[in-house]
């Protein structure tokens, strides 16, 4: 009888020590995904405070732009100094070539190359050929210039 008692108390013994182990592995695993969902907690925290971020990025981005179209807007159509909103005088830019030099240059080329294809003395066809290109491609050019108010017309 005390052989049974004794296996008793020691398999309750283990069984309790076993409980205790199982109990501690537990606490260490609910710890764990405790520590984990509270990172996951702070990255979500991270990423709404960058988005957060972004979004007063954009909007500072798009009052800059706002801002740059009612001062280019507020420019005079001759395109020369005017007064912005900010009160300093600025000239506006052009960029590019005139639509009456691209007109210049492709013409005379055109007729250059037409000149020497029509007459057969090669330096006189191109010579005559590429000075009417140039006339016609520059009043063509001028013409566009006029109509998308780069240049303002004669009176």
């Amino acid at each position: 009888m005390k052989k049974i008692f004794a296996i008793v108390a020691l398999a309750i013994g283990l069984a309790s020590c076993g409980n205790s182990a199982k109990e501690e592995a537990l606490a260490k695993e609910q710890a764990m995904a405790a520590v984990r969902d509270s990172l996951k907690l702070d990255s979500f925290k991270k990423v709404e405070v960058a988005k957060q971020e972004l979004l007063k990025e954009q909007k500072h981005q798009a009052e800059l732009a706002a801002a740059r179209r009612s001062a280019s807007s507020s420019y005079s159509s001759s395109g020369s100094t005017t007064t912005s909103s900010a009160g300093t005088t600025t000239a506006a830019q052009k960029k590019g070539w005139s639509s009456a030099a691209k007109g210049t240059a492709i013409g005379a080329g055109v007729g250059a190359l037409g000149g020497v294809l029509i007459d057969k003395k090669d330096g006189r066809g191109a010579i005559i050929g590429g000075l009417a290109g140039a006339g016609a491609g520059y009043v063509i050019g001028r013409s566009r210039d006029v109509k998308s108010g780069r240049v303002q017309p004669k009176n």
